[in-house]
């Protein structure tokens, strides 16, 4: 065998074992830029709410992530801060709670006025339209009503290339016991009544030139867990910036101590965490 086919077959046999562990050919983004429409805060320009919406700006291609809270909210800061959502086609809901689904029929209404594909996608974890015992689930009339309009919900069971370069989640194992959720819901099953571990939690994985960046709406799923999927499924990059809610706002110390080492493991060294994130846990 000669030396030149000889370095063929490593290469070969070296992505067909990153294939078999789970790893995918990396593709990095060009540019990214997050604008956050709703969060607990805002400055001179909009209003803040308890909920959670960015835009994601990726090489030229647009997605609305969540929808935040009160009907208005996003279309107003949109507004206000000149970011135009008309062009936007694709959404990506992390989790079925109100505080992230809360703008999705308003702003479907407004922007198809000037576009009629806008908001037409609608790309969400598997479980999401789940019954849930003695709470409404605020998703389930909202579908029924934008499918009527031609939209069209993707459902999503593992892992998936939206775009080059950015992934969707799909909804996460809990290796960890995070616990990120209140544990007082149940989920309709035909077995009966089950806790609502809110088992449709995805988040949005950007592969960049600096590492990924992962983009999180409330991690119901555990942000260890969450940075475990990525590394065993989508790459073994560092995980470089995490952005968005992590729900920590009620984690005792020693969680947020065992949280923290975990990010330094995984090469975490930028943290913009809003929403449900909690300031004990931005400083611990």
């Amino acid at each position: 065998m000669t030396l030149k086919k000889y370095q063929t077959l490593i290469i070969l046999i070296t992505l067909n074992s990153a294939l078999l562990m789970g790893q995918q050919e990396r593709k990095p983004v060009s540019t990214l830029k997050v604008t956050t429409l709703s969060t607990m805060l805002a400055n001179t320009k909009g209003i803040g709410e308890w909920g959670y919406a960015a835009l994601i700006e990726v090489d030229g291609k647009k997605i609305l992530f969540d929808t935040g809270a009160r009907p208005e909210t996003v279309l107003n800061n949109a507004r206000e801060l000149g970011v135009d959502l008309s062009d936007v086609e694709d959404v990506f809901l992390s989790h079925n709670h109100w505080d992230h689904t809360g703008g999705l029929l308003t702003l479907r209404e407004a922007l198809k006025k000037s576009n009629p594909n806008a908001l037409s996608r609608i790309h969400v974890g598997e479980g999401i339209f789940s019954k849930r015992v003695n709470s409404d689930n605020p998703l389930l009339a909202t579908k029924e009503a934008l499918e009527k309009d031609n939209v069209e919900f993707i459902v999503y069971s593992g892992q998936r290339e939206l775009f080059p370069g950015v992934w969707i989640t799909g909804p996460i194992k809990r290796i960890h016991d995070e616990r990120n959720w209140s544990g007082n819901g149940k989920i309709e099953t035909e077995e009966g009544a089950i806790e609502d571990t809110i088992p449709e939690d995805q988040s949005l994985v950007i592969d960049t030139a600096n590492g990924y960046v992962l983009i999180s709406g409330c991690g119901h799923a555990g942000l260890v867990n969450t940075l475990e999927h990525i590394h065993t499924n989508i790459g073994a990059e560092e995980v470089s910036t995490i952005i968005g809610g992590f729900h920590l706002v009620q984690a005792s110390d020693k969680q947020l101590s065992w949280t923290a080492g975990k990010l330094k493991d995984f090469g975490v060294s930028k943290i913009m965490g809003s929403h449900c994130t909690g300031i004990n846990a931005l400083y611990s």
